[in-house]
């Protein structure tokens, strides 16, 4: 995933959960493009090797990046059954807010923000995870499920996210 500090914190929620499952955050300073998040993948495959059982999942915001930058990341994703790939757009922010509203009227990487802050009011990039319960994770899953729909082949191109696919396959394996 690009993010230092808010997709690391979140994913740690369902470390600590009594839970088979783990989950490795590949993080890479400031390196924060598809291609340098490709490459962190990668290089983790090419050292550590990935199970059947096991899956790897590339997470991105859409920022600025190009659709032909996605694509790489799609493309990979395409690669292996167990290769997989999500998006937020704007950003990864909206997952977050998903999980207290429907997030209607974002339009912007700010605005987002700027709601996010209503439910989370010391948001700076990281929060008090005990804000995040089984209840409200259900509630964002259904919220982004009913904002990608129908669902999207490779990555939302309108305001929406697809870790929904993620977090649920968490939930269902744990």
């Amino acid at each position: 995933m690009e993010g230092q500090k808010t997709e690391p914190q979140y994913f740690a929620y369902f470390n600590n959960q009594n839970s088979v499952i783990r989950i490795n955050c590949l993080r890479g300073g400031n390196d924060s493009s598809p291609n340098h998040v490709l490459k962190r993948m990668k290089d983790f495959l090419r050292i550590e090797g990935i199970k059947r059982t096991d899956e790897a999942w590339l997470i991105v915001d859409k920022d600025q990046w190009t659709d032909n930058q996605l694509y790489q990341l799609h493309e990979w994703a395409q690669k292996a059954e167990n290769y997989n790939f999500a998006l937020s757009n704007p950003k990864f922010e909206l997952w977050l807010l998903l999980h207290f509203e429907d997030g209607d009227g974002v339009t912007s990487s700010q605005s987002c923000t700027q709601r996010l802050k209503r439910h989370l009011p010391d948001y700076d990039k990281g929060f008090d995870i005990r804000k995040i319960t089984n209840v409200k994770i259900n509630d964002a899953i259904k919220r982004a499920k009913q904002k990608d729909n129908p669902p999207c082949k490779d990555w939302p191109r309108a305001i929406g996210t697809t870790v929904y696919k993620l977090v649920e396959n968490i939930l269902c394996n744990s």
